[in-house]
């Protein structure tokens, strides 16, 4: 969808707009990883997926913008990921030594509005949610979402977790607990899953995300398609939880839930991480330690493959308090961002 730049774009005087290319890829590398450093410490970026979001499988979902100064320079990135019926999501990086940056922002930010009302209108939808991250500490970008008529309404805590060689080890992490298994989906004999096990894995998140914090249908095509997308995507990377049913001990176990996680790309010490891309436990099988058992089954996972670290994003306003169940587990928080809403209509 990148290459659609039909909408019309209000950019300072000399200014212009074209869809990117893979010829951008260094500067558009240099314009998140600048957008990023102020606030986590660290600019890195990996390439892979910045390069898939421009002309790969992530790029399919996408309309995209750069913007470039009277000088040819690109200073600007925007992208609107049409991400499921009703959600779109947003990411705007402007150089910060544009003097022009809000104008800019404005701009933009007023573009990919326009893409949210197409992509509604593609879908048959009268309007859709435009959704924005920005760092919690940017103070910049949120006058610019303010601007542009978004509002405040989530906080998310992006946790890590290191991972010692040691938890590669049966007994160095708890087992789950008695009448709760955790098995990996299963795969046919070429590697690919089997596809009852990935339905089932849908069907346990959609269950289990219905109480949480702007629940939203996604169908299972969609959904796979979409984590397919991300390079550090793998199917060994997906779990599913049973649970003895209480009243039929004789009966087969029920599924309890679910996670996904993916690859995290080398860190300064050049070692790979893990990342709980969703974990899910169904309300039947809440309080009876599926989650921990879950997350205990990707830490051993993550180092009997060698690697350092596990991360995740957390709800910080979720009444379930489930940064309280990772913090007891070993994750501590790096940085925080923000969720901001937008609704158009057609």
């Amino acid at each position: 969808m990148n290459d659609d730049t039909q909408t019309p774009v209000s950019l300072p005087d000399g200014w212009t707009a074209r869809a990117p290319e893979l010829d951008d890829l260094p500067r558009l590398l240099e314009l998140r990883g600048g957008d990023k450093q102020p606030f986590t410490g660290s600019g890195s970026i990996a390439e892979a997926g910045v390069e898939a979001e421009i002309a790969g499988l992530k790029s399919w979902t996408r309309r995209q913008l750069v913007a470039i100064d009277p000088d040819g320079e690109i200073r600007a990135w925007v992208s609107a990921h049409d991400r499921a019926a009703g959600r779109v999501l947003i990411y705007l990086y402007v150089d910060r030594a544009t003097p022009e940056r809000a104008a800019v922002a404005a701009g933009l930010y007023a573009w990919v509005a326009e893409q949210g009302r197409l992509f509604a209108g593609f879908r048959g939808l009268d309007g859709t949610q435009l959704d924005a991250s920005p760092f919690a500490d940017d103070s910049v970008q949120q006058a610019w979402l303010a601007d542009a008529g978004f509002r405040r309404v989530r906080t998310w805590l992006q946790m890590t977790r290191p991972v010692t060689p040691e938890e590669a080890k049966p007994e160095v992490l708890p087992q789950p607990r008695a009448g709760v298994t955790i098995r990996q989906v299963a795969t046919h004999d070429n590697g690919m899953p089997v596809a009852t096990d990935l339905q089932t894995v849908h069907v346990m998140l959609e269950e289990s995300f219905q109480d949480h914090f702007n629940s939203y249908r996604e169908s299972f095509a969609e959904f796979v398609q979409r984590l397919r997308e991300d390079p550090g995507h793998r199917w060994d990377h997906w779990w599913l939880a049973y649970v003895d049913d209480p009243e039929d001990p004789t009966a087969e176990p029920l599924p309890a839930g679910a996670l996904v996680a993916s690859v995290l790309p080398p860190d300064q010490d050049g070692v790979e991480g893990s990342f709980v891309e969703y974990i899910g436990v169904h309300r039947r099988a809440r309080g009876r330690g599926v989650a921990k058992a879950l997350l205990f089954a990707v830490i051993a996972d993550a180092a009997e493959r060698g690697r350092n670290r596990v991360g995740l994003e957390v709800d910080a306003d979720s009444p379930t308090g489930a940064d309280g169940l990772y913090t007891s587990l070993g994750w501590v928080t790096d940085y925080a961002t923000e969720s901001w809403h937008r609704d158009v209509t057609l």
